[in-house]
């Protein structure tokens, strides 16, 4: 039986550095995998190969027993994978449905030819488009700031929109770049609430992030980076005792 995923001899140079180095990461099916390491270890390059942001020099990533890391961005997208970025990346001047109605674009299978000769079915196609985005926004809480601008929103609800669009793609993999970055406690709670109910409902999850409380509370699984390589791999337990990992962020005591 074929990996739901495996990204295998992963290699990728800027110049004379070395960000990825045969890196290999495989995750199950409705598994979430946490992707920690200090700042430079290669985890944001690795989301952006997966992405089809970057091309790997070596090695291969395969989705659901296909090979995708040859295609584009968009086509990667249309084969199910999703991402957030650590820099919020919102469209702040539509309002908050109108943002995650875009994230449903690539999957409506219309163009202008079509509006024109197919009206009526074009505007069932939004219609249903639209009724998909406010039934994300309800699972998300957002459902009552639907008509809101979306810069004016909170910060945290402002995250929360953003996965919103992610998941307006229908993805099977979702990708999250540091999901709580800037949140406040309350804020954490809630959105690590919302990645398990998210995973409930058939996701699989790839997390980046720098908050270990929250990282070790929702993964199933945790890849520790560092330089580009994995040096440790395990159930957060296993992870927290690990001692690689604890000279890796804590230092290693001078003899």
């Amino acid at each position: 039986m074929d990996l739901f995923f495996e990204a295998k001899d992963i290699t990728l140079k800027f110049g004379g550095l070395t960000a990825l180095d045969r890196l290999t990461v495989t995750i199950n099916e409705g598994e979430i995998l946490g992707l920690i390491g200090s700042n430079g270890s290669g985890k944001t390059t690795f989301i952006n190969v997966l992405t089809g942001i970057y091309s790997s020099e070596t090695g291969s990533v395969m989705l659901k027993g296909e090979r995708i890391d040859h295609l584009s961005t968009h086509k990667i997208a249309e084969k199910g994978i999703a991402r957030t970025f650590q820099n919020l990346r919102i469209f702040g001047n539509l309002t908050v449905l109108d943002n995650v109605v875009i994230g449903r674009h690539y999957l409506m299978k219309t163009n202008i030819v079509s509006i024109f000769l197919r009206p009526v079915k074009h505007f069932k196609i939004e219609r249903e488009a639209k009724k998909k985005a406010i039934e994300l926004l309800d699972f998300l809480g957002l459902a009552h700031k639907s008509n809101a601008i979306a810069k004016n929103l909170p910060y945290g609800e402002q995250r929360r929109l953003e996965l919103a669009r992610a998941l307006a793609t229908d993805p099977c993999l979702l990708l999250l770049d540091e999901p709580t970055a800037g949140m406040n406690p309350r804020e954490c709670l809630t959105m690590i609430g919302l990645l398990k109910e998210i995973n409930n409902i058939g996701k699989t999850l790839i997390i980046i992030e720098h908050n270990m409380r929250m990282v070790m509370n929702v993964s199933d699984r945790i890849l520790v980076l560092n330089a580009g390589k994995s040096i440790c791999e395990g159930n957060p337990l296993e992870v927290q005792k690990d001692r690689r990992v604890q000279e890796c962020y804590l230092g290693k005591e001078e003899t």
